[in-house]
């Protein structure tokens, strides 16, 4: 990664989850950014909103993104833990580092991914804990969907 904060860039894919959360989506931002920190796309879970179940965060920040010849000198930021789905695009493109929120609520193939070179950094961010832990807590429906997981 370049020598920029990633902290910082985690500010783009929070604000993102906060935009989902608000449209009455599942709250999970993401963005995707040269090694260098300039932004490329950024976009939000649009599961519900879109009625679209391939809709995950990194999905939408990286189809917003636009082509590019290669993903090598890109690095994924997202809110929470990416789920096998967006881990597979991860890989699939090689992107050469993901940031990540928190690992807490959901850990997804985040250890996969570093078992197959791609660089990791979870930061613990208690704004994207919270986040996630209050819309488990208030809508299990959609979040158990959203894993692919039946409700308990």
């Amino acid at each position: 990664m370049g020598t920029f904060d990633p902290s910082h860039l985690l500010d783009v894919a929070r604000a993102e989850a906060l935009a989902g959360r608000a449209e009455g989506g599942v709250p999970i931002g993401a963005a995707l950014f040269t090694v260098d920190g300039e932004l490329l796309g950024r976009g939000h879970n649009r599961r519900v909103q879109d009625d679209d179940p391939s809709m995950h965060a990194e999905t939408a920040a990286f189809r917003n993104a636009g082509r590019r010849r290669h993903y090598r000198d890109t690095v994924m930021v997202t809110t929470l833990s990416p789920c096998w789905y967006c881990s597979g695009l991860v890989r699939q493109f090689g992107i050469s580092h993901v940031v990540i929120g928190e690992a807490r609520t959901f850990s997804g193939g985040h250890d996969w991914l570093a078992e197959h070179g791609t660089g990791i950094t979870v930061l613990d961010d208690p704004a994207c804990i919270a986040l996630m832990t209050e819309f488990i807590a208030a809508r299990p429906d959609l979040w158990f969907e959203d894993i692919g997981v039946e409700t308990p």
